[in-house]
């Protein structure tokens, strides 16, 4: 069986708990009290793919106020320490969880970043994969994907396009298992 099967478009996905990179912790389902919604994004301090969406995340939060957002980084390795020093040397203002151990990524069948999920209030999927084509907005052959998604979402349409393929950097590989010597 495929392990997506677990996870359907309208089928809540698994809740969690993870401790936030400036502290204390954060529990989706309580933290979505009163919104509409959520976004989450696997995201990583150093996958050079989401460097590129520092600014797009950042503004979220302002573009969507009805929406919850949060990044979680998984990426295996990562440390709180380096996190928080992205964050602060990139001026990154969106709320950060760590998944240390990548559970909550294996549970949610992530396997690099970025990659967004867009739920309602009940976190039924509605949304997932890219954020876009990977391509400038000002690129003639840029595509949104995760705003449009939002944009229907919020207007209480279906979403047209519910599933994008993810690209980035792996969050966990068995090159980062190699021995130190070979």
């Amino acid at each position: 069986m495929n392990g997506d099967e677990r996870q359907k478009f309208g089928m809540p996905l698994d809740d969690f708990v993870l401790p936030r990179v400036s502290g204390g912790s954060v529990s989706l389902s309580r933290s979505m009290e009163g919104k509409k919604g959520a976004i989450v994004v696997f995201w990583s301090s150093v996958c050079s793919h989401c460097v590129r969406y520092d600014a797009f995340l950042n503004k979220f939060e302002g573009r969507y106020p009805d929406l919850l957002f949060l990044a979680v980084a998984s990426r295996q390795g990562e440390k709180v320490g380096g996190i928080q020093k992205a964050a602060a040397d990139r001026g990154l203002t969106f709320p950060i969880l760590h998944d240390a151990e990548g559970a909550v990524a294996a549970g949610w069948f992530t396997q690099q970043t970025p990659r967004a999920f867009l739920m309602d209030e009940k976190r039924a999927l509605l949304y997932r994969g890219a954020i876009d084509n990977f391509k400038y907005p000002e690129d003639p052959e840029f595509i949104a994907y995760l705003d449009p998604a939002v944009g229907q979402f919020l207007r209480g349409e279906p979403i047209s396009k519910p599933e994008t393929a993810s690209y980035g950097c792996a969050i966990q590989t068995v090159y980062y298992n190699l021995p130190r010597t070979l």
